[in-house]
């Protein structure tokens, strides 16, 4: 029997490990990471703005919008996957439904954060946040809305860049308290803040490796020894990707042709072996698909 989702990632964070989570923003992106061995995913709020409207994170996307896409990374992937769920949508009830369409999707946890609306990427000025009772609220009806007593709920808290670490720190203890399975305490500037973070807490606590910055670079093993459970890197499969593709543009731009690039890019076959080519020959076999009618190079 297939282990659920949600038990894997239950059994991940309760072992020995750090859990190293990259983040994407489609489902092609979700099977290089299975792919390349890692055992969770994280499905960027910020990269799936990005991807679907080319716009900033600016709490653009609707619901409904971010459960669909979280639902296809782990249709694509196999992984258990943390998806950033924003600040719920609204309050308590908006909360519920919140939480009860990411279970349905597939996904393992979520993330919901303490701003207030229109949220801003963590790594943003001009954020806003809700009152602690407030967050409380919405974390303990998160906790009563799952259905899967082990889907994941990670409380998040951008109070360090408003009213400062002390403040952070308080209002992360009054979400563990209220329920959280694990705590996101946004942009910490320091190795110093850094450090406080898991020492304040009772459970589990996420790093974000993020790209802006402000956060400084650490290793795994640094991250590890810090005392933290679980770590995302939100965009920098999207960040390399732009990379990638804007060399390409432009040698097709400056030349006129891809002829002398192909041999560093991926090949149509690489692409269609990453997207399951050899799964759907088993499939049509095993179905009895008429061989002349059977998907091939």
């Amino acid at each position: 029997m297939t282990t659920r989702p949600t038990r894997r990632l239950r059994e991940l964070l309760a072992g020995p490990d750090l859990v190293v989570a990259p983040g994407v923003a489609d489902a092609l992106n979700a099977r290089i990471v299975a792919e390349t061995g890692f055992e969770a995913i994280y499905m960027t709020g910020g990269g799936t703005t990005a991807v679907h409207l080319g716009m900033p994170d600016l709490g653009l996307l609707t619901m409904s919008e971010m459960v669909d896409n979280a639902g296809r990374i782990a249709d694509a992937s196999g992984l258990p996957v943390i998806s950033d769920a924003d600040t719920g949508y609204g309050g308590p009830i908006n909360v519920i439904r919140t939480v009860r369409a990411f279970e349905k999707s597939g996904v393992a946890g979520i993330h919901i954060e303490d701003q207030d609306w229109p949220k801003r990427c963590g790594h943003l000025a001009g954020k806003r946040i809700i009152s602690t009772a407030n967050m409380v609220a919405k974390i303990r009806a998160a906790c009563d809305a799952r259905i899967d007593e082990d889907f994941v709920i990670i409380a998040r808290t951008d109070a360090l860049a408003v009213e400062g670490m002390d403040a952070a720190l308080d209002r992360a203890r009054a979400y563990e308290e209220a329920g959280a399975d694990m705590i996101f305490v946004e942009a910490p500037g320091s190795r110093e803040e850094i450090a406080r973070i898991p020492n304040a807490l009772k459970g589990p606590a996420l790093f974000n490796m993020a790209s802006s910055g402000k956060t400084p670079y650490l290793s795994g093993n640094e991250i590890k020894e810090a005392g933290f459970k679980l770590a995302i890197y939100p965009n920098f499969a999207l960040l390399s990707a732009i990379t990638a593709v804007r060399r390409t543009l432009r040698e097709l731009k400056r030349v006129g042709t891809v002829e002398h690039i192909v041999d560093d890019i991926a090949s149509f076959r690489d692409w269609f072996d990453l997207i399951g080519m050899k799964e759907v020959q088993e499939m049509e076999a095993r179905y009895g698909v008429d061989e002349a009618a059977r998907a091939g190079y």
